[in-house]
Parts: structure tokens; sequence; C-alpha cells
């Protein structure tokens, strides 16, 4: 018995490999009929449309700081990179660049990470566009914000070093929009519920922290968008 259970086990486990190697050389193939998008071998394009596993492809990018280059290249994003801001050991940008639009939507030029760069710009295209056209019945023309680096402690009782200082997040206020208007959290919170709900859920796809007014008063008037954590979406 125990001799028929260990084939058993071997024939199963080459099976196993035959299927690892067939899917893996699928994946690579030239010609392969699986969508570029749903490939998890291809890197990440911004361009592209966003699937199940465009997170894992996004996750994959921010990872290095040529792979976040490269996939900030495959959109319309106008930035520049800049050499390491280094100003004391809980201050300073890793991966530092300005950044003066994403896709449709033009920013006050602004230096932050790589990685913010990357979330914002796809958070840009599948979230805060589809979420103003469909509710706002406009585009974003503009992306309204309070800044990203700022060498400081969270704001409050904590003595814990703000991601702020590390360029790690970026303060959003609001957005002008193609017809002219302007909105903002501080004063459109309540009035556009459904726009602001659904681009706070967009923004916790892209990014692995979100804070706004439903956090704290301190984030009344802005969503704070950052590149690390555990997934927090408040």
């Amino acid at each position: 018995m125990a001799l028929r259970n260990s084939a058993k086990t071997l024939i199963y486990l080459l099976f196993m490999g035959l299927v690892t190697v067939f899917v893996h050389q699928l994946l690579i193939h030239p010609n392969t009929p699986l969508p570029r998008a749903w490939n998890p071998t291809k890197p990440l394009l911004i361009s592209d449309y966003a699937t199940a596993i465009t997170p894992f492809k996004l996750t994959g990018a921010v990872a290095q700081k040529s792979s976040c280059l490269t996939a900030l290249g495959t959109g319309s994003v106008r930035f520049t990179a800049l050499s390491d801001l280094e100003v004391s050991d809980n201050c300073g940008i890793e991966n530092r660049v300005k950044l003066s639009r994403v896709g449709s939507a033009a920013l006050s030029p602004v230096e932050t990470s790589c990685p913010v760069t990357l979330r914002t710009a796809m958070w840009e295209q599948y979230s805060l566009q589809p979420a103003a056209k469909a509710h706002l019945g406009a585009g974003i023309k503009e992306i309204l914000h309070y800044s990203s680096y700022n060498c400081r402690r969270i704001r409050g009782s904590s003595n814990r070093w703000s991601t702020h200082a590390s360029g790690e997040a970026i303060d959003v206020a609001g957005f002008v929009l193609t017809d002219g208007r302007t909105i903002t959290l501080l004063k459109d919170w309540d009035k556009e519920p459904d726009f602001f709900n659904a681009i706070k859920q967009g923004a916790c796809q892209w990014f692995k922290t979100v804070l706004g007014p439903d956090y704290n008063r301190l984030h009344r008037d802005h969503f704070h968008l950052q590149s690390v954590g555990r997934g927090t979406c408040r």
C-alpha cells in the first residue's frame, strides 16, 4: 500500500511539473493567446486595461527604481526623474521624481516618489476619470493637492514619522473639471457622495493606505494617498 501511494504521489508531482512547464511556456511564447493585460509575465503598462492581476503587476513595478520609471514611460505621465533627496535618517525621497501630469490631469509640479507617481497615474486612468464622467458629467482637468514631501512627524500625539517625510504619500484636496467647475473635499464632500465614494474605493485599489474625511478631522479636506502600508482604506 505504501509503495502504491508513493507511486501515485510521484505521478502526481510529475504531472504537475509538466503542467507548470506547459503553462510557463504558453505565457512566454511570442504568439501566446493570453492577452497582455492578463499575462503575469508581462510588465505593467499604464495604457493596458485593468484586470484582476493588474494590482500585482503594479506591486512588481514599484519594487525597483528601474521598473517603476519604465512603467511611468508607458502612459501619458509628465515627470522628470531626479536624484534621491537625502536630508536626514528620517527625511528624504528615494526614487524621486517631479510630477506635473498624469493622463489628462495636470498637477502643480510636485516632488514625490516614483511609486506614488505610478499609483497616481493608475488612479487617474482607472478611477478618477471614469468616476468624474459618470457622476459629474465632465472629465478631470487638474488634480489639486497639498504636496507630498514634508519632513515632519504624524500630526497629533504620535511621535512616529509621517510617510510624507519620505515622499511616500500625496494629499489630494480636490479637482478642476473640464467644464470649469472646482470640486473639493472640504466644500463638496456631502454634496457629491457618489463621486467621492467611487474615487475613494478606486484609490484603495491602487494605493496601500487611503485616509479621508471619514477617518478623522485632520483629513476633512483631503485624501491622504500612501504608497506603503497594509491596505488601510478609511
